[in-house]
């Protein structure tokens, strides 16, 4: 049974209250003032407080005060005592987190018809709260097995990847995956689907699957503008906005990518991408003033499952020994600064350049971007590729 705890400094007060409750199968404790009334509350975290105001030492106002900061205590219905009548001192009530009054000479009905109130709001309440813990438990789990898909690095002589991965506490759709098509390609692709949730992330785990397992008809894997072109097909789920004056349809679900494939042998990159972040291809510059060269490796073409139909465009590259290929999603510039002005690819790419032979690592990449939000935390999935090419050349 929920208890409920009763402080008043008054003996009389006391007695008449708990007999008046206990008579109606209430389990009650009392308190004789304020500081035994709180210690009591963190003991026995009651479900309802009926607190005088007027006390000696810590009055109503300081124990509702306190109760409300508690993160353990801060939904208990809070009923304060008073034989104060006057609209200021309710507002300074309310200010203060009580959530009922009750004006002295107490009348025993209509406290029993609060107490009935205000512990049917506690209970609602503390459903409300183990189903967030049930959804925060979900969205755990839903992140940890995400992140059992996402490849580990590696390295050898002739290429690397380091790994980074932040998921949003909301749970995003970001997924991103390595993996060779024969013994000289080496496909690359990182996906971002749009929203937060479960939805989203179920989104781009099945765009993970089918590119995994290769199991995506009518394209071939070695060229990423099919690959993205047969993503647009199969992803076309259309939604009827009813609430504008044409039947329209729309697709609100869509996710961005860049998808590429590395032959070993020639050094050359061929990639796609659809409303993703270039990636940024940092080249040493030995005998140059300028300690690297910056190109953006992308496309500015729409997103994957907004419209039927639409084309995408391959490009290739041959990549320097020494370079290194960012790839990312959009968390890592997508945001303010504490100047309040946005940070943008060009920024993170500057960044980036200043590096050219990776001497910070990616979570230092991360932590170093970090000082520049205005949040000082990411609000979205964050994910960051870095490939060097051929890592360990040095020019004699």
């Amino acid at each position: 049974m929920t208890q409920i705890l009763l402080i008043d400094d008054d003996p009389t007060t006391r007695l008449v209250l708990k007999r008046a409750l206990q008579r109606q199968g209430y389990d009650i404790i009392v308190a004789n003032d304020g500081e035994q009334g709180l210690d009591i509350a963190h003991k026995t975290k009651p479900g309802l407080i009926i607190c005088d105001w007027m006390m000696p030492g810590t009055d109503g106002l300081e124990v509702c005060r306190q109760i409300k900061q508690s993160s353990s205590l801060s939904t208990t219905f809070f009923i304060l005592l008073t034989a104060r009548g006057g609209l200021e001192d309710r507002i300074v009530g309310l200010d203060t987190g009580a959530d009922e009054f009750l004006s002295k000479p107490i009348d025993i009905g209509e406290l029993l018809a609060r107490v009935r109130a205000g512990l049917r709001i506690t209970e609602l309440s503390r459903d409300l709260q183990l189903q967030t813990q049930h959804l925060q438990k979900e969205l755990s789990e839903a992140s940890d097995y995400v992140q059992t898909l996402l490849p580990p690095p590696f390295a050898y002589d002739r290429l690397s990847i380091e790994t980074c991965f932040i998921p949003s506490a909301q749970l995003g759709g970001d997924c991103y995956d390595f993996q060779w098509l024969d013994h000289d390609h080496l496909a690359i692709y990182l996906i971002d689907a749009s929203g937060h949730g479960v939805g989203s992330a179920l989104l781009s785990i099945s765009v993970f699957n089918l590119l995994h397992a290769q199991l995506l008809p009518d394209s071939d894997f070695s060229q990423p503008h099919t690959v993205l072109e047969a993503l647009n097909n199969a992803f076309q789920t259309k939604v009827q906005d009813t609430l504008g004056a044409t039947n329209t349809f729309f697709n609100e679900k869509y996710f961005t990518i860049w998808y590429g494939v590395y032959r070993i042998s020639t050094r050359t990159l061929t990639y796609s991408s659809a409303g993703h972040p270039p990636a940024q291809l940092i080249t040493p510059q030995k005998n140059s003033e300028i300690p690297s060269n910056l190109q953006t490796l992308g496309d500015p073409s729409l997103p994957i499952g907004l419209f039927p139909d639409v084309t995408y465009t391959s490009q290739s590259r041959t990549l320097e020994p020494g370079s290194s290929l960012y790839i990312f999603s959009d968390g890592i510039c997508d945001f303010l600064t504490i100047k309040g002005k946005a940070w943008g690819i060009e920024s993170f790419g500057a960044l980036l350049a200043e590096d050219p032979n990776c001497h910070r690592s990616l979570p230092d990449i991360v932590q170093f971007v970090s000082q520049y939000n205005q949040d000082l935390t990411f609000d979205d999935d964050l994910s960051l590729l870095r490939i060097q090419i051929e890592p360990n050349f040095s020019e004699s």
